[in-house]
């Protein structure tokens, strides 16, 4: 299995492929279309994201001291943000989660590329992957 660095990389290796911002949102949009989509039953306000201006929600699962996240949302672009952190996260231990700084969206220049609204609810959807983290390591320590 890829450690969280390496995906990061080929991440980083996939947007080096495009010249320009329009072609690097299409990539956000294909990967969306990629995101593991949620059940539908965990579509509710308990796993809405806040802070996003469209609709967001994450589903963390924690299976054999890791968390699986899936994922989904009303907006094309934030479906693709989603998972790429989705994409890193899914599979790691909470300790790998909250010990990831993400410098791979600095180095992919995602934040600087996105509005303010949306810049937010990156900063949200983060802040939701952590403290699910912080939570399932308080239950693997107990």
């Amino acid at each position: 299995m890829q450690t969280i660095q390496e995906i990061e990389q080929e991440l980083i290796d996939e947007f080096a492929m495009f010249d320009d911002w329009m072609d690097k949102y299409n990539y956000i949009i294909e990967l969306g279309k990629e995101l593991p989509l949620i059940d539908p039953q965990y579509k509710t306000t308990d796993f809405r994201i806040e802070g996003c201006q469209s609709q967001v929600w994450l589903h963390p699962e924690f299976r054999d001291g890791k968390i699986f996240f899936t994922a989904d949302s009303d907006a094309i672009i934030t479906k693709g943000i989603v998972n790429l952190l989705v994409r890193v996260f899914s599979g790691r231990t909470p300790q790998e989660i909250l010990d990831d700084d993400l410098s791979y969206l600095d180095a992919i220049g995602l934040k600087e590329h996105l509005s303010p609204t949306r810049s937010n609810g990156l900063a949200s959807m983060i802040k939701q992957l952590k403290l699910y983290a912080m939570a399932f390591q308080k239950i693997a320590e107990a």
